[in-house]
């Protein structure tokens, strides 16, 4: 399934993608009610596990397709929230890309990388980010992300993924100047909305095998990283079992597993153009569709 979730008033919703649009579960439910609890919200579906995942795709599956039924929506007019929306934790893992270690001239980790961002870095799918006052050097980072979906600690790496509820697309933007500041990475990691997450959470079952994606990033149409998640230092089972081993993951969690070559600070100094006011930046992945932030000066 792909689900999404976005604001109606003053509240979030959980949607599921479909071929006619985005149903509103919330409303379809006000109209067709389910025989048994169907969840609402994204962070109560994913604690709810199979169960909770196997009773709203059955319910979607029998709703009726009506032509301008108000429980199904034109997803271009959504207004977009995080696809995950309260993780407990949001872990993130630095030079994961064999090509980013070298374009950086870094040495390639013995061990994962492990640095974290907070709930306020989170924000969604056609999002405005203010670029702080604090940064003159602004960058993004093509990710995938990985949502857990059920409780993990010192699991294998042979049963790692069955830990997975889905995956995402996100952008970790770096302050580049701000990360470089200190040996400590999350200074220019964990600022407001440096972490867009979507636009759609997809469950593992679509995916596959998710160290075999294609993974880009534009800026303002021009590409600027073009790789696949092959090229990881660390693949996301490694990743779940090794964080496991030191911390118990929860359901909600969210793990984003490094960035390819072809961010700025890559580049010959010369070269180097930040992310400014009015530039647009597409993450694609495959089968996770398209991320797209919108940069805008802090006020």
């Amino acid at each position: 399934m792909k689900l999404v979730t976005f604001r109606n008033g003053g509240s979030r919703r959980l949607g599921v993608h479909t071929g006619n649009g985005i149903v509103d579960v919330a409303g379809a439910l006000r109209i067709h009610p389910a025989d048994a609890p169907i969840a609402t919200d994204v962070m109560e579906l994913i604690r709810g596990g199979k169960d909770a995942l196997a009773a709203l795709e059955g319910y979607v599956a029998k709703l009726p397709e009506e032509a301008g039924a108000p429980f199904l929506l034109d997803e271009a007019a959504l207004e977009w929230e995080p696809c995950v929306t309260e993780p407990q934790k949001l872990i993130c893992v630095g030079l994961n890309y064999r090509k980013h270690a070298e374009e950086t001239g870094s040495p390639i980790p013995e061990y994962p990388i492990l640095f974290n961002k907070f709930n306020n870095a989170l924000t969604g799918h056609q999002s405005t980010v203010a670029i702080p006052k604090v940064t003159k050097r602004l960058d993004y980072e093509a990710e995938l992300a990985i949502v857990v979906g059920r409780r993990a600690k010192n699991v294998s790496k042979e049963d790692a993924l069955s830990y997975v509820f889905g995956y995402s697309a996100a952008n970790d933007l770096s302050a580049r100047d701000l990360q470089k500041r200190t040996g400590q990475w999350m200074l220019g990691k964990a600022c407001d909305g440096f972490a867009p997450l979507g636009p759609y959470l997809v469950t593992a079952d679509e995916i596959g095998n998710p160290n075999s994606l294609s993974i880009q990033t534009t800026v303002n149409g021009e590409m600027r990283q073009n790789s696949n998640t092959a090229d990881m230092i660390f693949y996301c089972d490694e990743i779940v079992s090794y964080i496991s081993q030191h911390m118990t993951l929860e359901p909600g969690d969210v793990i984003l597993t490094g960035t390819p070559e072809g961010v700025v600070i890559g580049l010959p100094k010369e070269q180097r153009v930040f992310l400014q006011p009015g530039d647009e930046v597409v993450v694609r992945i495959e089968g996770l569709g398209e991320l797209r932030s919108v940069f805008t000066a802090e006020e």
